[in-house]
């Protein structure tokens, strides 16, 4: 499971929180451990491998801890921390499915009949455990009989866009126009775009953490004035830093030397390859979660009665 997501087999923040958390059932069932002491320590040493895969999304380290959490209670046997952790893993499974309807549900209501919506990356079926996160919104307003269009940002350089969300439209039969990443200006300028909805890897108290190239959209879209609005489950909410905290994920170099195994780049060409960044709050219209939209203001107001950790 480790693999799976360190590899991006498996993607998406909520996606990756329910797999680390199964990660853990996965060794808690087939455990072969004499005592709940030898279990905890085995399902902690998972825990370890699992939080050192991808450093920046939230809802890895949420599940992690939710999961660790259960087996610090009363339990009276290994066969009762097995339980308490496999039936976790569920709940944990279970919540993110429904979560993402609330999302649509909400997130509906900002978009309106005849709007033309611009998304990044992938947040939707395949990026969650059902239904998605922004696309949860396009989907919902879909179902409503709105006539909305979409345009996707391919986003490279792996392609989630174009591969993944692209793909996800037009199964559903909604109108899709798939743009270069750096067509977004302009689609902008050109007045194409009546909002922007992306989903986020990591709400922290300042900023919305996502894959590189949110904040370049969500810049252009202050400067046009057009909405900028973040969909994702309170499981990707972390009150208790900001954004000097976040590490920001590395990945190979080759991804952007290379297009599959074809190198595009001169040999000895050096590259960057930050897989997320950084967008203030100051640029975000609204957060859509499964409580509802919340304004920046109403978000600041949260944090300001969490700060410790989850």
């Amino acid at each position: 499971m480790a693999s799976a997501i360190k590899e991006m087999k498996i993607r998406g923040a909520p996606l990756i929180g329910v797999a680390a958390a199964y990660g853990l059932a996965l060794t808690a069932y087939h455990s072969k451990a004499k005592s709940k002491k030898e279990l905890i320590e085995q399902i902690e040493a998972s825990a370890n491998v699992l939080r050192n895969t991808r450093p920046t999304g939230a809802n890895l380290f949420w599940a992690v801890d939710r999961i660790l959490e259960k087996t610090k209670r009363p339990l009276s046997s290994v066969d009762a921390v097995v339980k308490a952790v496999v039936e976790e893993a569920q709940k944990i499974a279970d919540a993110d499915a429904q979560n993402n309807k609330r999302i649509g549900e909400n997130g509906s209501k900002l978009v309106r009949d005849g709007d033309a919506v611009l998304t990044h990356c992938n947040a939707g079926a395949l990026a969650t455990v059902e239904y998605g996160t922004a696309l949860a919104a396009i989907r919902t307003a879909w179902s409503q009989n709105k006539r909305i269009r979409v345009y996707v940002t391919e986003t490279r350089p792996n392609l989630q866009g174009a591969r993944l969300t692209a793909y996800e439209l037009k199964r559903d039969g909604i109108p899709v126009t798939l743009v270069t990443d750096s067509a977004v200006g302009y689609l902008m300028s050109k007045r194409l775009v009546n909002e922007v909805v992306v989903g986020a890897d990591r709400v922290v108290r300042d900023a919305v953490v996502n894959k590189i190239g949110t904040y370049t959209i969500a810049v252009l879209a202050h400067e046009h004035g057009v909405p900028f609005y973040v969909a994702v489950p309170t499981s990707s909410f972390d009150l208790a830093h900001t954004s000097k905290d976040v590490v920001i994920e590395e990945r190979s170099l080759e991804e952007v030397t290379h297009f599959g195994s074809e190198r595009i780049a001169p040999n000895g060409v050096n590259a960057l390859n930050p897989a997320f960044d950084i967008t203030p709050l100051k640029y975000v219209n609204s957060i859509i979660c499964e409580k509802g939209v919340l304004t920046v203001r109403e978000f600041q107001e949260l944090t300001e009665k969490r700060t410790e950790p989850r």
